[in-house]
């Protein structure tokens, strides 16, 4: 079993505090702020946090499915793209957009396809959001 941790410090109200995260192992660290978060400013945010995760979880999934299969990628570029909306007079992340460039040889684009389907709905950041928020999934070869 592994446990990732991570943690974070919040300061201040809301609109006027301030944050900062840390990841354990010193791989990331970050400030945030409500304005970095729902006004655009500069910052990260815990949703471009969460797309990181699912990038990465996802990249790994294809390419342990397509080696499984015989056919192993030389890369996989994923970017995850998470949409935070007011839902019910509250913020809700309500899709997660993934899009897969893959460079794989000896499969079409059907094969690719099929392959970032299944590690799309395995791969675990999606089964922790399955349920709650809408895919989309945009996967090609190059």
């Amino acid at each position: 079993m592994t446990v990732s941790t991570a943690s974070a410090v919040w300061e201040g109200g809301l609109k006027g505090g301030k944050g900062n995260f840390s990841a354990a192992s010193g791989a990331f660290k970050g400030p945030y702020t409500y304005a970095s978060r729902f006004e655009g400013a500069k910052g990260t945010t815990p949703e471009e946090l969460i797309a990181a995760a699912h990038a990465s979880c996802l990249s790994m999934a294809i390419s342990a499915g397509l080696e499984r299969g015989g056919t192993p990628p030389t890369r996989i570029a994923a970017k995850a793209s998470c949409t935070l909306e007011m839902v019910g007079g509250g913020p809700k992340i309500t899709k997660m957009r993934l899009e897969v460039r893959g460079k794989v040889p000896g499969i079409d684009q059907a094969a690719f396809q099929k392959a970032a389907e299944a590690a799309k709905d395995g791969c675990p950041v999606s089964g922790a959001l399955k349920g709650n928020v809408a895919f989309e999934l945009d996967a090609k070869l190059e």
